[in-house]
Parts: C-alpha cells; sequence; structure tokens
C-alpha cells in the first residue's frame, strides 16, 4: 500500500486572499488565524484578506503564509485526511513541524515571526537570489564554487556584505535558486547561461536568503528556539538541511539553526519520498509549485493541491 505525504510550500507564493475560504468556512481555521494574531502582535487577518503591500515584506510574509496554511491544513484535519509524513520548503518546514506534533501551532507563529525579523534584518540591501533552469545542480554549484573563490572584480561597487554565492534551493532536476551577494549571483547567472542554462531568472526577494551571510539570522534563532519546548514528533517530517526524517525531538531545534543558511534539498526530500513508496503527495496552502515539482521527478504519482475551499470539497468527493 502507498504512503501519503502533506508538503508545505514557502513564501513566493502569497496572494492576498489566501485561506479567506477556510476562515469563513471552519471554526478551526478561523481560531488559527486568531492564534496567529495573537503571537504576531497584530492582525495577520488584515494582512492576508486585504490589499497591502506589507505581504510581500519577509518579516510579514513569512507569518502570514504559515497562518494561511496552518488553516488549510487545520479544515483538511478536520475533514478526517491523515499523511504518513511532511515535509515543507523553506518556510513550509514550520507547516510541516505543526503537523508532526514537535511544536504547538502557538510556539511555531512565535517563532516563524521572529524568523521572518531576523532573515530580514541581516541584509538589508546588497543581496539577491536567482532561479537557475535547466543545467546540471552539480554545475551550478560547481559555478557559484569558482565565482565565489575568484573574488569580486574591480569596481564591484560599495559592497559591505562577504562576497558569497551559493545554492540556495535543489528544488527539482530543472530549477536550482543561487543567493548571495548581489554582484556574485549576477557572475554566477551570466556564466551559468554560457554553459548551458536555458535561463537564470532574478527573483524578487529582499535578501540573500539560505545563504552563509544569513549565519547570524540563523543563530538568533537558535537563540528564540532555546526557550520553545519541543514534543514527541507523532508524525516524521523532513528537515530541509539534511533530506532525512526527523524523529528525534532533540534534533529539531538545530536543524531549524542551521536551515536559515544552509541549502534547501528539496529535490533530495521528493527523491526520498519516492524512494520510500510514497504515492500520493498533498499540497496544503497557497500554489501549486510543490506538486510541480513532484510531477518533474515522476509523472506518474498522484498530486494533491489544495489552496481554495473548492481544492478540498473536489479532493474529498475521489476519497
Amino acid at each position: 500500500m502507498g504512503k501519503t505525504v502533506f508538503m508545505f510550500p514557502g513564501q513566493g507564493s502569497q496572494y492576498i486572499g489566501m485561506a479567506k475560504d477556510f476562515y469563513d468556512a471552519y471554526p478551526e481555521s478561523k481560531e488559527v488565524f486568531e492564534k496567529a494574531s495573537a503571537a504576531a502582535g497584530f492582525s495577520v487577518e488584515q494582512l492576508c484578506f486585504e490589499e497591502n503591500e506589507k505581504i510581500n515584506i519577509t518579516e510579514y510574509t513569512q507569518i502570514c503564509m504559515l497562518a494561511a496554511e496552518a488553516a488549510v491544513y487545520a479544515a483538511v484535519r478536520k475533514e478526517g485526511i491523515n499523511c504518513d509524513a511532511c515535509a515543507g520548503l523553506s518556510l513550509g518546514e514550520y507547516g510541516a513541524i505543526i503537523a508532526s506534533g514537535a511544536m504547538t501551532m502557538e510556539d511555531a507563529f512565535k517563532v516563524v515571526r521572529q524568523r521572518g525579523k531576523f532573515m530580514q534584518e541581516a541584509v538589508p540591501r546588497g543581496g539577491a537570489m536567482a532561479a537557475i533552469l535547466n543545467l546540471d545542480p552539480a554545475v551550478v554549484a560547481e559555478v557559484c564554487e569558482e565565482v565565489q573563490a575568484a573574488g569580486p572584480e574591480d569596481g564591484a561597487g560599495d559592497y559591505s556584505l562577504p562576497y558569497v554565492v551559493s545554492v540556495a534551493n535543489y528544488n527539482s532536476p530543472v530549477q536550482i535558486v543561487i543567493t548571495g551577494r548581489e554582484d556574485a549571483v549576477k557572475k554566477a547567472s551570466d556564466i551559468c547561461v554560457e554553459r548551458g542554462a536555458r535561463r537564470a531568472v532574478p527573483l524578487k526577494v529582499s535578501g540573500p536568503f539560505h545563504s552563509a551571510l544569513l549565519k547570524g539570522a540563523g543563530e538568533k534563532l537558535g537563540e528564540v528556539l532555546e526557550n520553545v519546548t519541543i514534543g514527541d514528533i507523532k508524525i516524521p517530517y523532513l528537515a530541509n538541511v539534511n533530506a532525512d526524517y526527523v524523529t528525534d525531538p532533540s534534533q529539531v531545534k538545530q536543524l531549524l539553526t542551521a536551515q536559515v543558511s544552509s541549502s534547501v534539498r528539496w529535490q533530495q526530500t521528493l527523491e526520498k519520498l519516492l524512494a520510500d513508496g510514497t504515492d500520493l503527495f498533498i499540497e496544503i496552502g497557497p500554489g501549486t509549485t510543490l506538486s510541480g515539482f513532484v510531477k518533474k521527478l515522476n509523472k506518474d504519482v498522484k498530486t494533491v493541491s489544495i489552496d481554495k475551499l473548492e481544492d478540498l470539497k473536489a479532493y474529498l468527493e475521489t476519497v
């Protein structure tokens, strides 16, 4: 018999109105938003449901995204849908941790609120990220190492940041995201295209996430996590840092601290789940990005994206 996995997306999939239909339809989902607002100290509902610019600023995006996917998750659980394991991309790892039972929703919201602030403050300017399309991941990593080792070119401009470029996300066989100082990312992007990448697409993000430049933010997050109680892991989840199952509560804080400045091994995570017999991947929260990554690896397994209430209703009719 096959296995079911819940997947939780990271920031970038947010939009105004996300999870509003679940908020209106399920008291459990409404309660999730109330908990998020209490932890944040401002109305998460207002940021998620009403037109504003803050929703795309990391400091606010992260708790809004987590609230939306946790609200959808609450409805999914209310309908009796279960999973054998869970995983989340970057910020989405906190959605997986909530589903695993390792952290209460209240604590997860408090931690993510601080995570967003620390990541926003770590590199206020001069950082960048880019998606490299259709180039062997090993080549992308090699280019990053070459560019970083060579150092900045003469007249590189006024940067206070170290010259850093590295792989941020191994998303799929055809999409690798790089991260670091703006000029280093641009140089690596150009070389990747020269070596056969179909395109290098600059990402609209506010920092060089999952790079060594975020190490200080990770350390600050580690201090916050010291005051958080980690409970028993009832459903195993996979960590971004090593693409392996987390079943020991004592590992959680260390992995989350490292995750801020480490590569997200999402493709490797999916490969492990597929190797373990997973044949149903349910994406919970805004967008369909993660389902797309699954299909790049295996077209035969079933993927379900539950972003809107109609998605949940349609899925319930099939089970």
